[in-house]
């Protein structure tokens, strides 16, 4: 049997949210928030943008930008980690390949 959903409240930009989520995700929806509140504060205190509805939305495109960028590096290192992986076994193929020309 699947875990009912619960509500939780969290504080974003000095108001409060009632947001559903399921069982055991709470933490995380906590430290989610959290974070989205760190980076609005950060931006309404840095003064270049006005009006709570637009520092919303500059704090959320700085998180997904910092994400994407994450996600990327993360490609990158998985596309080198391939490119080791077939060199070695590449190299391995060729060392069994010799190894069965000298047992002939």
């Amino acid at each position: 049997m699947s875990k009912p959903d619960s509500p939780i409240v969290l504080s974003i930009l000095d108001k409060e949210y009632r947001v559903v989520c399921g069982k055991g995700e709470e933490e995380s929806l906590q430290a989610s928030a959290e974070l989205l509140n760190t980076h609005i504060q950060d931006v309404r205190n840095d003064g270049k943008v006005i009006g709570a509805d637009r520092i919303a939305v500059m704090a959320a495109l700085n998180l997904a930008h910092a994400l994407l960028s994450q996600t990327g590096e993360q490609e990158q290192i998985s596309r080198d980690f391939h490119t080791c992986v077939r060199g070695l076994q590449d190299r391995i193929d060729v060392a069994l390949k010799n190894t069965r020309q000298l047992e002939l």
